[in-house]
């Protein structure tokens, strides 16, 4: 029974999109490419977001067990912490390297924190594209719906035939759209709520951080007497 179950569904499926309007089957190749956009985005997301995470937990661990923390060694480039400490050690080299004055420490917490902005806008890249599929498709596939409802009491009308067999098909081809809008936005919004949960637990990771490095800096590189 269920191995006849999913050819009848296809089978239905491509009977309904042959009985849409050519508006209708346009709405929905367009939603089926959203789709597989979507999808996409969700699973080069997550492997992004999941390698940003283990690769953090690696580096914390590295630089919180070290005697001197700047003096680093390995490099974990799939964390963002790892490019925030690469650019603060750079500050901290440009201003001298030692006895820093408390405003070029400061000068060092800005640059980790400008550093720390723009990893931030690279783990939320194509996040909407997510944010679109969810809000327009539901309402492309509306609009499909509609106007196949159109066409198809319209052409009752011209056909002067006022029966549920005359317009049942054309009906079925404009709900389809609906159908099909409906599930491509509903998985988009859950991944996009999964992925952005997970992006702000890095970004309070790396707001945490650098915080961390500053404090760091200051105390292994603050002048004496400061």
């Amino acid at each position: 029974m269920n191995g006849l179950l999913m050819p009848m569904i296809l089978g239905n499926v491509m009977f309904t999109f042959t009985e849409s309007t050519l508006p209708g089957k346009v709405i929905v190749l367009i939603l089926f490419a959203s789709s597989i956009g979507a999808w996409y985005v969700m699973a080069t997301k997550m492997l992004q977001l999941s390698r940003a995470r283990t690769g953090s937990e690696r580096f914390l661990s590295l630089f919180r067990n070290k005697p001197n923390p700047f003096a680093q060694g390995q490099r974990i480039p799939d964390s963002p912490l790892n490019t925030l400490y690469e650019a603060g050690c750079q500050a901290i080299e440009s201003q001298g390297g030692q006895s820093l004055t408390p405003h070029q420490i400061e000068s060092v917490g800005a640059v980790v924190d400008r550093t720390m902005a723009d990893e931030a806008l690279k783990l939320e890249d194509r996040m909407g594209l997510l944010a679109t599929a969810v809000s327009a498709c539901p309402f492309l596939g509306l609009l499909g719906t509609v106007w196949g409802v159109m066409d198809a009491f319209g052409a009752m009308a011209s056909s002067g035939a006022a029966t549920l067999s005359a317009v049942a098909p054309g009906i079925a081809g404009a709900l389809l759209t609906t159908v099909v809008g409906l599930l491509v936005a509903l998985p988009s919004a859950i991944g996009y709520n999964l992925l952005t949960t997970r992006i702000r637990r890095l970004a309070v990771q790396m707001d945490n951080f650098a915080q961390e490095f500053v404090l760091s800096a200051q105390q292994h590189f603050g002048a004496a007497g400061e």
